[in-house]
């Protein structure tokens, strides 16, 4: 399958690690976009074969390029993978997002269109049951069935206001966007955001583990005079489910105190981040 050639406009981030059977499903789901001129970066925590044999499988099969950038396995480190993923990206725009995401098929194109100099994108997810993310195949997302309302409540999805993420289109998501009161932070499943920011801020704390470490960088880029743009009810993508064996206490707090510290001094710039 033909790649796309030169330098591509977008550079997508998925963070990964041992989930193939979920990654392969996020892969699919960016196969389908709408907007093709971007490449994909997977920034792989230290999993075992099965992720690399599954990428060289699935390469010829995709339109898109992959980089697959693996480091030694020593307890979660997303943050220092994530670094290492930033410096790889060829594009200047760089939209984030996990192994666990399926993209809907605007998806990148809801961030390209949306991107502007002094801003990042703040997008949303739509949690889905254990159930119905083991029951999703590459046709039901090939079909975007994955992202019809009606046909995950005939899967049992109960109706909430949460729905709104699926079916909003339009003036209605825009609304919805502009009234919701979660705040526009730097989420690590749906964001975007220009290259030489996160660079400027010297990209994440590699001292934090587990929990809030994407929305430390958010505030880093705040304070550094960024702003955020809320579109967690257009630029969608639905969330497999798994448990979360790294989520600790102790991860948790020191997290927090990392963060009201950035938040206090007004920090800009991390002395645990790309540079050391």
């Amino acid at each position: 399958m033909k790649k796309v050639s030169g330098n591509p406009k977008i550079s997508v981030i998925i963070s990964t690690y041992n989930a193939e059977a979920w990654l392969e499903k996020v892969l699919w789901g960016f196969n389908w976009q709408t907007y093709r001129d971007f490449e994909v970066v997977i920034a792989d925590d230290g999993s075992g074969p099965a992720t690399r044999q599954l990428i060289e499988r699935m390469e010829p099969e995709v339109f898109y390029p992959i980089k697959h950038v693996w480091q030694q396995d020593e307890g979660f480190q997303k943050s220092r993978i994530l670094n290492k993923a930033v410096q790889a990206c060829e594009a200047d725009y760089i939209i984030m997002t996990d192994g666990d995401c399926i993209p809907r098929e605007d998806f990148v194109q809801v961030h390209y269109i949306n991107k502007e100099k002094g801003y990042f994108i703040s997008g949303g997810y739509y949690m889905l049951p254990m159930n119905i993310s083991l029951m999703i195949t590459r046709g039901d997302i090939e079909k975007q069935r994955c992202f019809d309302i009606h046909w995950l409540k005939e899967k049992g999805i109960p109706k909430t206001f949460k729905n709104n993420k699926l079916t909003a289109r339009g003036i209605v998501a825009s609304l919805l966007n502009t009234f919701t009161p979660t705040n526009a932070s730097w989420n690590g499943h749906n964001s975007s955001g220009w290259k030489k920011d996160i660079l400027n801020v010297n990209g994440f704390d590699e001292r934090m583990q587990y929990g809030g470490q994407d929305r430390e960088l958010g505030e880093r880029l705040f304070n550094f005079g960024i702003k955020s743009k809320q579109l967690r009810y257009s630029a969608v993508c639905v969330h497999l489910d798994h448990k979360r064996g790294y989520k600790t206490p102790e991860s948790l707090a020191k997290n927090a105190a990392i963060r009201k510290q950035t938040r206090k001094q007004k920090e800009v710039w991390t002395h645990y981040g790309i540079n050391k």
